[in-house]
């Protein structure tokens, strides 16, 4: 591939939209070396697919030779991003923020080149901005402004509280792009607002406005939300090679291709003839095998996504149990095997575990369970939820 077509990818494949495109692709042809921003607020310490999306788009622009810059909110994180939120976030402190983004950098590294990273806190200029500049920032945007987005238009209507801080935190997230210096700045659709902030502060502050280029939400394994480990519909960086590919295997059918484009390194070319192969009648758990190895391999390694599949095969194709099954500890007699399916994180709620039940989807030592009040037996036992979710449940007590 020549540089000018990995040029065409970076500003395509994956992408959901570029400000400014034809201004982006003729610096990217020039040849100067941009410096290319993504901020991260590490309120959790685990990533995701989601995650990820963005940081293969960033690993596009180094492989460049471009300059990746991660900015670490460390002092941003403390406010947490409004967007989509319909309540403001509890604060993190500064430490727990500086632990979680060790560990962000560690699991990055699985898709960018950390050696060449360029790594920022956020906290190393806000904490020493005085209030005359905080001023100065403020009166870049209006309240109306602020009030136009949708999730606080929402929390007007159902009279819930919007603090003032809130309304800082694109200011802010726009403020890291001046002290940066940033060319680019990438993030998720839902970043849309704060990304174009970044512009208008750069302006604001005699600097050439960044381009932005902003990629696609990736749903999670239920095919409909964003993927979130509160929905347990995601699957994670540090994940098990089995779970991975097992995770993969139950996407839904209509997700294949966009998780090709957005999470693997296939070609193009070779997702087209993949979709349309599917098009045309080849069984689309063939291709979703197939994605599951491209993706094991990325964060594992080759032989580990054969022995993988080899593993889902035998499981769930022979019915074989697999080896390595996650146990569980239940004090007392056990209880409720719908209270058990929660705790063991099997199921997300009582009422899903109600349901898979009623719909026989649940086995009980390899035995359907028919009634939603079924105990859990006494000692141990081995639980069952669809093809792919198992436990042992292991009581004691009387």
């Amino acid at each position: 591939m020549t540089n000018k077509e990995k040029i065409e990818q970076v500003l395509t494949r994956g992408v959901s939209e570029v400000l400014v495109k034809d201004n982006l692709r003729k610096k990217l042809l020039s040849g100067k070396k941009l410096r290319v921003k993504l901020g991260i607020d590490p309120s959790g310490a685990d990533l995701h697919f989601g995650h990820m999306v963005v940081l293969r788009k960033l690993r596009e622009f180094q492989e460049l030779g471009h300059q990746i810059v991660l900015v670490v909110g460390t002092f941003t994180g403390q406010i947490g991003d409004p967007t989509g939120k319909m309540e403001a976030r509890p604060p993190k402190t500064e430490a727990e923020l500086q632990k979680n983004a060790e560990h962000y950098v560690e699991q990055a590294a699985k898709m960018i080149d950390t050696d060449d990273l360029e790594i920022r806190p956020n906290s190393e200029w806000f904490n020493d901005m005085t209030f005359k500049e905080v001023i100065r920032l403020a009166s870049s945007f209006t309240a109306q402004q602020m009030m136009h987005r949708d999730m606080f238009k929402q929390r007007v209507k159902q009279k819930q509280e919007i603090y003032l801080h809130e309304f800082m935190y694109p200011l802010m997230q726009g403020y890291d792009s001046v002290e940066l210096k940033a060319d680019v700045e990438l993030g998720g659709t839902d970043q849309t607002f704060n990304l174009l902030a970044g512009r208008t502060i750069q302006e604001m502050y005699g600097q050439n406005p960044q381009n932005i280029v902003t990629v696609p939400i990736l749903e999670g394994t239920d095919g409909v939300q964003k993927m979130g480990k509160s929905l347990n519909n995601y699957i994670g960086v540090l994940d098990t090679p089995e779970n991975m590919f097992g995770r993969v295997m139950s996407i839904s059918d209509e997700l294949i291709i966009k998780y090709f484009e957005l999470t693997t390194f296939v070609s193009t070319e070779e997702i087209k003839e993949l979709k349309k192969s599917l098009k045309t009648g080849e069984n689309p758990r063939n291709v979703k095998a197939r994605l599951g190895k491209e993706i094991v391999t990325i964060y594992h390694s080759e032989e580990q996504a054969q022995k993988a599949l080899e593993a889902f095969d035998s499981v769930f194709k022979e019915g074989a149990l697999p080896e390595d099954i996650p146990e569980v500890e239940i004090e007392g007699k056990g209880g409720l095997l719908v209270d058990a399916l929660v705790t063991a994180k099997l199921v997300s709620s009582k009422s899903e575990a109600r349901r898979m039940i009623e719909q026989g989807a649940v086995k009980m030592n390899q035995e359907k369970v028919s009634g939603i009040d079924t105990g859990l037996a006494a000692g141990e036992v081995i639980v069952q939820v669809g093809k792919r979710k198992i436990a042992k449940f292991i009581s004691h007590g009387k």
